[in-house]
């Protein structure tokens, strides 16, 4: 081995500034890269910002409207198309608490315990905790907690499930003794559905069992779910693919991205030899790459898009269950591109079909192989394994292995007792042990 200096010609890629905008813009929603755009304005006297305008006609509106009216000579209520304002859970509750004949620190505290209540409708916060905290008797705190549990709807202010429970059964069932026996002291028999050892210690048959455990089932764990706390969230599609004819066309929803342009009056200083025009030229290369990362962002998703039709073509016109086994590798090689890039363009986006609203990352799914050689897509296995559920019977339901035979025999997929069992969980369904149900 000898020393001594030597030269040497290499390639390295060196991640620019530049290029880790363009990687990040790639990966960003249509909503996100519209943020970015207005932040890259206000850093940027050189873009100019102009919001899309959508091409409204009142009057031919209006026409189309009256028209419609009179033809279906119905009379419309103008309040129905009144959006009702939503109310949170906190506000209900304080709306109740209103009509009560409190004192002023009896409405302080109760009003502090509503403010401690989850969008479920628990109590997070103990007796002990709220009483330091305000600086009141320990008993105060526990007799408003006795208040906030009266108010509606029944169960509301409850520390945990089981006294959750219990309010709605003396509420609603206030002479089932058994059902709050269950609930009181044998939570965990019920919960996982031992039966038989259930009936054992309560000394009750089977038949009692199903009584007690249909009446359960009609209480709410979250009595307070159904009260819109949280606004709405709107899923905004990236990419809207039509049905025309025979053929899918390919569309942006740019309606959220302003149109960018430069500003004129700056752009004249570009070419004058002052400190001024230095740092313009240096805005004015940001404004171009800022433009080409964009373009380079959307032909990007088009490739991937253009490729997804042709070979998801069976999704787009029946749903997810007919999803083929696809991958980011296999839509990389098709665009000639990496598949990173992939990757980061799917991110975040979604798409609008005629059969609905999907995320972009749900039309690639893994290889399962079959039996006969073919593959089979997760989405679809998914699809089978909840139908099979679906229709077994009730009192005699399918093991994980199974519904791993059914699925070898019926349909020649061959997948693994562990792998049924994580689909299964995925999809929010119980075992085997706890979908069981007594026929009598």
């Amino acid at each position: 081995m000898e020393l001594g200096l030597f030269q040497k010609q290499t390639t390295n890629l060196v991640m620019t500034a530049e290029l880790r905008q363009a990687i990040s813009l790639l990966q960003y929603s249509t909503i996100e890269l519209a943020q970015f755009i207005q932040e890259q304005a206000l850093e940027n006297p050189l873009i100019e910002l102009e919001e899309r305008k959508e091409e409204f006609n009142i009057k031919e509106k209006y026409e189309n409207v009256r028209k419609k009216s009179t033809n279906t000579n119905e009379s419309k209520d103008p309040l129905e198309f009144v959006i009702p304002e939503k109310q949170s859970l906190q506000d209900y509750l304080i709306e109740q608490i209103r009509w009560l004949n409190l004192s002023d620190c009896e409405r302080k505290v109760l009003e502090f315990l509503v403010l401690n209540v989850d969008d479920n409708g628990y109590l997070t916060i103990d007796s002990e905790e709220a009483a330091n905290y305000l600086v009141v008797e320990k008993k105060l705190v526990e007799s408003n907690i006795e208040r906030l549990q009266s108010l509606e709807p029944v169960g509301v202010g409850a520390r945990d499930l089981k006294e959750c429970l219990l309010l709605q059964l003396k509420a609603f069932y206030p002479e089932n003794a058994l059902a709050a026996k269950v609930i009181q002291h044998y939570m965990d028999l019920f919960a996982n559905k031992k039966w038989q050892e259930l009936a054992r210690q309560l000394n009750i048959s089977l038949h009692d069992i199903s009584e007690i455990a249909n009446c359960i089932q009609t209480l709410q764990p979250k009595p307070c779910i159904n009260i819109d706390a949280n606004p709405t969230i709107y899923r905004i599609p990236d990419l809207i693919i039509d049905k025309q004819n025979d053929d899918y066309i390919i569309s942006f929803n740019d309606q959220f991205l302003p149109v960018i342009h430069i500003n004129d009056q700056y752009k004249e200083m570009l070419h004058k030899k002052n400190e001024c025009s230095v740092y313009l030229h240096e805005k004015y290369i940001q404004y171009k790459w800022l433009v080409k990362s964009i373009e380079q962002r959307r032909n990007t998703m088009l490739k991937i898009a253009t490729v997804l039709v042709e070979k998801q073509r069976d999704f787009f016109e029946n749903g997810l269950s007919k999803l083929i086994p696809l991958t980011l590798k296999e839509i990389a090689a098709e665009i000639d591109m990496h598949e990173s890039t992939v990757s980061r363009a799917i991110k975040n986006k979604i798409i609008q079909t005629h059969k609905g609203i999907f995320e972009m990352k749900q039309l690639f799914t893994s290889k399962i192989k079959k039996s006969d050689g073919d593959h089979a897509s997760s989405s679809k296995i998914k699809v089978l394994i909840k139908k099979v559920i679906d229709e077994e019977e009730k009192q005699n339901p399918l093991s994980d292995q199974k519904i791993v035979d059914y699925l070898q025999v019926h349909f020649n997929i061959l997948i693994s007792r562990r792998t049924v069992t994580k689909y299964r969980e995925g999809l929010g369904i119980l075992s085997s042990s706890k979908r069981k149900q007594f026929s009598f």
